[in-house]
């Protein structure tokens, strides 16, 4: 059995983070429910639905809000993924909720939180990267502060920071027998995923402006360089010892350069670093680095990730039936580890009856929800 097996979890059908939250639970062996709006269509645009099954369910609807309580009520996760105040005007809110279940775990996944200015603000993660101040430490020097596609809010803050939250709550459950709220906000998460920021700022890492410091670009031994075939290289020789090792490999005498943390001397060294790099190409370079502590590695674009000789040998990607890639899930356990689905991504609504089942709902029941649009199926002839 996986880590999480027998868990029973209601996600409400969400945008990004909430999906990754169900997806890591799934991996690791949660029964995960996704509670979908009946479709217009059977196409979901949840694409982190691994291993999820689908229960189409009209929350607007009385009989349909009816039914997400019931459900709850033999649940052990709840993943809520709304802004403040649309769960409780659907009469859904926690107190409600964990009044006839004291066990669940409702866990609210927003960007700003359940309190504060912006709690009932629409935002995206640059606006949570933003607000959380890590922003305005990421991007090189002279240009605006840049966001790294979505991942630090959405995913990481918001996502893996549910997930954790969760496993933390099922934890103590264990022991009290009780559930409770997490409030998971992705501001606070990305800022909590920046402590190391915050608690080194003393240490003179971060003492210039941005762009100019040893880990964000600054330093000539901490960066992406070009190679000849328009590939690059990722060079994080931070050590003196892996330093020298850079140093050597790329056919240079220390003794005839400025010493490594020579502020002043780095934007000449990132050139000269620059001009060498881009004499070979990425597999050439590999060759020269690959047996060695120069921290010295190849950028890897998703078309040659998964063929790469360290990911291959530790099975770190994965194809589902149909063909897709995607990265195995993660972290290891050595007795329980993630088994990964590699079925399809359900269509919305394609385990409507299936779950109602099984959470006690009688088939009388499922006709009149069916009959009263509070519930979809994907092809209602095959299930009625």
């Amino acid at each position: 059995a996986m880590a999480l097996s027998g868990v029973r979890v209601l996600e409400l059908a969400g945008l990004a983070p909430a999906p990754l939250c169900g997806m890591i639970l799934a991996d690791f062996g949660a029964q995960v429910v996704r509670v979908d709006r009946p479709p217009q269509s059977a196409a979901a645009v949840d694409v982190q639905a691994r291993g999820k099954r689908s229960l189409a369910l009209d929350l607007k609807q009385p009989q349909g809000a009816a039914a997400l309580r019931r459900l709850c009520g033999g649940a052990d996760v709840l993943i809520e993924p709304f802004r403040h105040g649309v769960m409780e005007k659907l009469g859904l809110g926690p107190e409600i909720l964990l009044q006839e279940n004291p066990k669940l775990i409702y866990a609210r996944l927003t960007g700003f939180g359940q309190t504060g200015k912006y709690a009932k603000s629409a935002g995206h993660d640059i606006n949570y990267l933003a607000l959380s101040g890590v922003l305005s430490k990421l991007g090189r020097k002279n240009e605006n502060p840049y966001a790294p596609i979505n991942l630090l809010a959405d995913f990481a803050g918001g996502g893996v920071m549910c997930a954790m939250g969760i496993v933390i709550a099922l934890f103590e459950r264990a022991r009290s027998g009780r559930g409770q709220v997490i409030d998971a906000s992705m501001v606070k998460g990305v800022a909590y995923l920046s402590s190391f920021l915050w608690k080194s700022q003393n240490s003179g890492i971060w003492s210039r402006p941005r762009g100019e410091n040893l880990l964000d670009s600054g330093a000539p031994f901490y960066e992406i360089y070009r190679t000849s075939d328009g590939k690059f290289m990722a060079v994080g020789a931070l050590e003196p010892q892996f330093y020298n090792q850079l140093i050597k490999g790329l056919g240079l005498d220390s003794d005839e350069l400025p010493s490594q943390m020579s502020f002043s001397d780095w934007p000449e060294m990132k050139k000269k670093f620059a001009s060498i790099f881009a004499q070979k190409t990425q597999a050439e370079w590999c060759s020269i680095f690959d047996s060695t502590d120069a921290c010295v590695t190849p950028v890897l674009s998703f078309n040659d990730v998964a063929s790469h000789q360290h990911n291959k040998q530790r099975s770190s990607f994965i194809k589902n039936d149909q063909g897709e890639i995607s990265p195995r899930p993660a972290p290891v356990l050595s007795r329980t580890p993630a088994v990964p689905s590699c079925k399809r991504d359900p269509f919305i609504g394609e385990h409507t009856e299936e779950i109602l089942l099984e959470y006690g709902f009688t088939k009388q029941e499922i006709a009149k929800l069916y009959s009263d649009k509070s519930i979809a199926f994907r092809n209602p002839k095959a299930n009625l």
